[in-house]
């Protein structure tokens, strides 16, 4: 089946973008036969899987589970008021300290890790999700598609490879090319586009329960992260400039509705922000240094985890219990703050308290992403294999495209000895990475280590013919 295709718009879609002032009266064409007439949501979501693999393959991921919980529930918190009907999200988190936040189709939400930094709390960071959102609920993709020239489902799958390597080059330029008039109309036409998402993100925003003056204000961190940088700005903010029109369109948006106040931070946003600001500080400055002096002149809770987090890293466990604990004494049921306990009694050695912690935290949280990773890892650590294996397989009922959790799964099974299952793990590890090649040689391994067992043996020929057809229709 052919349809319409449009690189121009897809970037757009993928990067929150540029635009005018007017105020743009158009209704907004309707979203339905026609469109699904010419990419269907199944198409979408094939598109989604092979752009997905090009992350995984080749992006510099965030692998931390209190990280991706916090941002994944944020998404589906601000999701719940939005117009996104279908809400099976897949979120990866660019391990990159850059301003960037991409809807893919398919529910692919992607931020890097950067947004954490330039948002200075959650009301502005959830502003760009709300954007992001908006895209995914208006179909953009699609409905960009419908405007552009015939192509078929393979061209699409190799364009959006190279939107992928955009994303990971951090230099979303390096594509576009072509007459400098055609890109000048469909750039015209994806400012619609992000007119419309900056419309509905607003509304999305407010209905969330957000401040709305966040959304001028994140657009002003924008405007001023460009201004810094001087002439090397950061590729995104070349190709996609926030002008000073598109910031007071935000705030007079504010004005109109008349709505005042609304949830602006939490403290939980504030302990992920301080975390990822001690993980992407200058390695040439002297981090405990600088963050030591950053608490004591504020000790806010962001200030005081971007501390505990350079401490743990230079194994100083003493001192960052201690200001941990106090932090624990203002939110004693604070489930983030008790895993980053957990994390700094592991590195410390003291398997059986962070064990005591993560099982506190289970009983309140059952099933609780972060502390059951943590978990897992605690018990291989004290050689209690197949119980460790039975946290990270209960985890993947839910998240069974999370190439992460494969991952450890196969080191558990390796330190357990369990030879076939740890290349079975792996196998599945790279079939996620879109690697058949790696993935069909680790089920050949698995396979060759098999003794009469015919339901293992059927198994891994059942995943072997599977990985062919992937690579086949790849």
């Amino acid at each position: 089946m052919s349809f319409k295709f449009n690189k121009f718009f897809v970037i757009t879609c993928l990067l929150i973008g540029h635009v005018h002032s007017q105020d743009i009266k158009n209704s907004i064409p309707a979203i339905g036969d026609r469109v699904s007439g010419v990419v269907s949501l199944e198409q979408e979501k094939q598109i989604g899987t092979q752009f997905l693999k090009q992350i995984y393959a080749q992006a510099p991921l965030v692998n931390d589970a209190l990280i991706q919980e916090f941002t994944e529930l944020l998404i589906y918190k601000i999701s719940e008021t939005s117009l996104v009907q279908d809400r099976d999200f897949k979120l990866v988190i660019i391990d990159d300290r850059s301003l960037n936040a991409f809807a893919a189709p398919g529910g692919v939400i992607g931020v890097n890790a950067g947004l954490f930094i330039h948002a200075e709390n959650e009301a502005q960071f959830a502003s760009v999700i709300a954007h992001e959102l908006a895209h995914v609920s208006q179909r953009h993709f699609a409905r960009g598609i419908l405007r552009g020239q015939d192509t078929n489902l393979a061209s699409a799958l190799v364009l959006i490879s190279s939107i992928a390597l955009a994303i990971i080059s951090n230099n979303p330029g390096a594509f576009i090319a072509g007459p400098a008039a055609l890109a000048q109309e469909q750039l015209r036409y994806s400012r619609i586009f992000e007119r419309e998402a900056d419309r509905f993100g607003f509304n999305n925003l407010i209905n969330a329960g957000y401040d709305p003056r966040s959304m001028g204000e994140m657009f002003e961190n924008m405007a001023k992260l460009r201004k810094l940088s001087g002439d090397l700005p950061p590729e995104f903010l070349l190709t996609h400039p926030v002008t000073s029109s598109r910031i007071s369109d935000a705030f007079n948006a504010v004005d109109q509705v008349g709505i005042v106040g609304g949830k602006t931070n939490s403290p939980d946003f504030q302990f992920i922000k301080g975390r990822i600001e001690a993980q992407y500080h200058n390695s040439n400055l002297n981090s405990e240094a600088f963050f030591k002096q950053k608490y004591s002149r504020n000790p806010s809770v962001q200030n005081a985890i971007s501390y505990v987090t350079v401490l743990s890293k230079n194994q100083k466990f003493s001192e960052a219990k201690n200001i941990l604990s106090t932090l624990l004494e203002n939110f004693p049921k604070n489930i983030t703050l008790k895993v980053i306990e957990a994390e700094i009694f592991f590195n410390d050695g003291d398997l059986d308290r962070a064990l005591s912690i993560v099982d506190e935290i289970l009983k309140l949280a059952p099933n609780n992403f972060p502390a059951s990773v943590l978990k897992a890892k605690v018990l291989e650590f004290k050689g209690e294999f197949l119980f460790a294996e039975q946290l990270v397989r209960d985890q993947l009922i839910k998240r069974n495209n999370d190439p992460d959790l494969w991952f450890l799964l196969s080191e558990i099974q390796r330190s357990a000895k369990n030879i076939i299952g740890y290349h079975l793990s792996k196998g599945e590890y790279f079939i996620l990475l879109g690697q058949y090649d790696r993935a069909l040689n680790e089920l050949k391994f698995a396979l060759s280590k098999v003794e009469n067992n015919f339901q293992v043996t059927e198994t891994i020929f059942s995943k072997m013919d599977e990985i062919k057809s992937l690579e086949k229709n790849s």
